[in-house]
């Protein structure tokens, strides 16, 4: 079978624009490591983990081996009014692992669900418990949170979310402090701004509110917006102050893409409610969760005829060959010393990615651990950003595609979010393919005009 051509006259490919993608199909065979295989028999560095996913590297024979392992036993079945073996262990081992106040897991199967399920926590939480004027959210500038209705509808990103917009419900925005966009240039003060906005709507509003959603530490489809140190823990006081419940977004950041279990744990925050994904099976199958304190679990514990069970689920929820792969994900972390390695090499990367701003279209890099945003800029002094219709970033992504490295821009940013085994020679390769690509665009552009 022609792979390439067959895809163009079936597939209709996600974020993706079926037109632009016919001028370049690609379609990928295998993988081995940080590394893709497509049909023609070329090789790329997986730059941004297949979408920010993966952990411990494509074809990892460990983790091959604990889906057939239990495969043996049993594929799936339901957990409506039962559980299984897998998903009760790896609750468990969930549990151990979070901070104190996150003792209850709800499975999912993907990080818009889980903030979907976080979402609908949060409102009946408040009818649960007596309290019926709660009932809409604040979310963050430019936020991101999934692309079902109601992860779209605390989400702020006006090309993905605009189009929807008479199908979504009207929430708060917050600002989120963009330190190199700010007025002020400075993370204090962009921080103190931020806080201060964030506490006027909850001063006014705090009484119709159930529940803020947040990026920790980064915002990823924004741009990879990182927050000033101490924004996130000012958040959880907020919060905490006005009695609103915090959702922390933690389906990007999670897992130890950040060098921690949770990004959180940074500034030793602890959410009302968690949700969380992508990287918990180390790629391999889709499975999210949503974690919740003790105290809100209660809220729905009653009589059936109350009438506050959470009425939501899904076919494969807790299945069993997603719980088993991320147990074995989990212990292949602590095995290999996964967070240390990626606290160790994410310093490693930030002294590498530093040559980046020789480039005179390289405004700003930011970088949380093993998560890396690069913003192209057409004026640097200014901070000016280029004509959108330009697609200079998109561009420099199909240059590093010939190069050998396959990852996606988010608006004229570049995303680098390298599996967590890429080594420090791994690191230092990819990040001179990004520089070559961002290169042969600029020399492109020089031509145009």
């Amino acid at each position: 079978m022609d792979y390439k051509k067959r895809s163009q006259e079936v597939l209709w490919l996600p974020f993706t624009q079926m037109k632009v993608y016919d001028e370049e199909p690609i379609v990928i065979e295998s993988g081995k490591g940080i590394k893709l295989r497509d049909t023609d028999g070329n090789e790329y560095y997986d730059a941004n983990s297949s979408v920010w996913l993966n952990a411990l590297g494509h074809h990892n024979n460990e983790l091959n081996q604990a889906i057939i392992d239990q495969l043996d036993q049993i594929a799936h079945s339901s957990t409506l009014g039962m559980a299984n073996i897998p998903a009760v262990t790896l609750a468990d081992k969930l549990v151990q692992l979070m901070p104190t106040g996150l003792d209850r897991v709800f499975y999912s199967d993907s990080g818009a669900t889980a903030v979907e399920i976080a979402m609908k926590i949060a409102f009946q939480y408040w009818l649960n418990t007596g309290i019926t004027t709660k009932k809409r959210f604040i979310t963050m500038q430019n936020g991101y949170h999934g692309d079902t209705i109601g992860a779209m509808s605390v989400g702020d990103i006006d090309v993905y979310h605009k189009i929807y917009e008479p199908l979504l419900f009207q929430n708060f925005v917050a600002p989120y402090p963009n330190v190199y966009h700010h007025e002020s240039h400075d993370a204090e003060k962009t921080k103190q701004d931020c806080l201060e906005k964030l506490e006027n709507i909850l001063r006014a509003h705090h009484d119709e509110i159930c529940g803020l959603t947040i990026e920790p530490l980064m915002q990823g489809a924004a741009g990879m917006i990182d927050m000033p140190h101490g924004f996130l823990s000012g958040v959880r006081a907020l919060c905490s102050k006005y009695n609103v419940l915090m959702i922390a977004d933690e389906v990007a950041v999670g897992f130890g893409r950040t060098g921690k279990i949770l990004a959180c744990a940074h500034e030793n925050v602890v959410p009302d409610i968690l949700a969380a994904g992508k990287m918990l099976t180390g790629g391999y199958l889709p499975l999210a969760i949503t974690m919740v304190s003790e105290a809100i679990y209660k809220a729905f514990y009653d009589d059936y005829d109350e009438m506050k069970t959470l009425f939501h689920g899904h076919s494969y929820t807790g299945n069993q060959l997603g719980c088993a792969v991320a147990l074995k994900n989990l212990e292949l972390y602590e095995k290999y010393r996964i967070l240390e390695n990626v606290k160790e090499n994410a310093v490693y990367m930030h002294n590498e990615l530093q040559q980046l701003y020789d480039l005179k279209v390289v405004g700003d890099v930011r970088q949380v651990g093993y998560m890396v945003g690069i913003e192209l800029v057409r004026n640097k002094e200014k901070r000016q950003s280029f004509d959108p219709d330009l697609r200079v970033a998109w561009r420099a992504t199909l240059a590093m595609r010939k190069l050998g490295l396959l990852t996606r821009p988010l608006g004229d940013t570049i995303a680098f979010l390298p599996p967590l085994i890429a080594t420090k020679e791994e690191i230092k390769q990819m990040i001179a393919i990004i520089k070559e690509g961002i290169q042969t665009v600029m020399e492109e552009m020089n031509h145009e005009e």
